[in-house]
């Protein structure tokens, strides 16, 4: 049997969602007062790291902004000579097309990752992938970042004045959530994740094994997008 919630009549429903309301404003405005601190946030110069370009040429960092004065680097989770890299990162670099659209902001969005350029592109076109990448293989940028080859994916933002390059954020872990479109729709969907974690009613279907098994395997994500 389906577990549905309570069902009430329309004035009841409506009032409970005015009330929960209360409490989702009360976050957006909490969301925007860490944004306007982030925007705040010191900064830290960089070196001028050398990369790899999908084109196999040695590139710099303040190259990868291709004149853009922001720029987003994605850290791929990498581990050589695997067939199927991590099925959450395949499929959040899946996700995000139309990177372009970003230039509106001053900003580019690429893709980075400890392994070759050779083996990236082969994973890139085997599931389908559509973002740019950078090797770091030959370069400390990643570890120097917080992306270490033996670590998980993250998000860092940069900031370029001329052939300069600042570091002002990044994050890891579950602070990588807002950019999943996936957890976002989940999050607003009756029963959610589906993860053990969560705090549910009783009867909600839920997943009783670790967190992010409700997701595509990379084997999954090729099969409906890649060559």
């Amino acid at each position: 049997m389906t577990a549905v919630p309570p069902v009430v009549d329309e004035k009841t429903w409506r009032d409970a969602v005015a009330e929960l309301r209360v409490r989702e404003k009360a976050a957006t405005h909490e969301r925007d007062a860490i944004a306007a601190a982030r925007r705040r946030l010191p900064a830290l110069r960089m070196p001028e790291y050398r990369l790899t370009a999908e084109d196999g040429s040695t590139v710099t960092l303040a190259d990868m902004f291709d004149g853009a004065s922001q720029l987003v680097t994605y850290h791929h989770m990498w581990q050589d000579g695997a067939e199927w890299q991590c099925p959450v990162c395949t499929g959040n670099t899946a996700s995000w097309m139309r990177t372009e659209l970003l230039s509106e902001l001053d900003a580019r969005f690429v893709a980075v990752a400890t392994g070759s350029m050779d083996d990236i592109l082969a994973y890139k076109k085997r599931t389908g992938n559509e973002m740019t990448w950078y090797s770091s293989a030959d370069s400390p940028f990643a570890a120097d970042v917080d992306n270490p080859a033996d670590g998980g994916g993250g998000f860092n933002v940069f900031l370029r004045d001329g052939d300069d390059v600042y570091r002002t954020w990044f994050t890891t872990g579950r602070g990588m959530e807002p950019f999943k479109l996936s957890f976002a729709i989940s999050d607003v969907l009756p029963y959610g994740r589906q993860e053990q974690w969560q705090d549910v009613p009783d009867g909600w279907p839920q997943d009783e094994s670790v967190t992010f098994q409700r997701f595509h395997s990379a084997a999954d994500i090729a099969a409906l997008y890649g060559e």
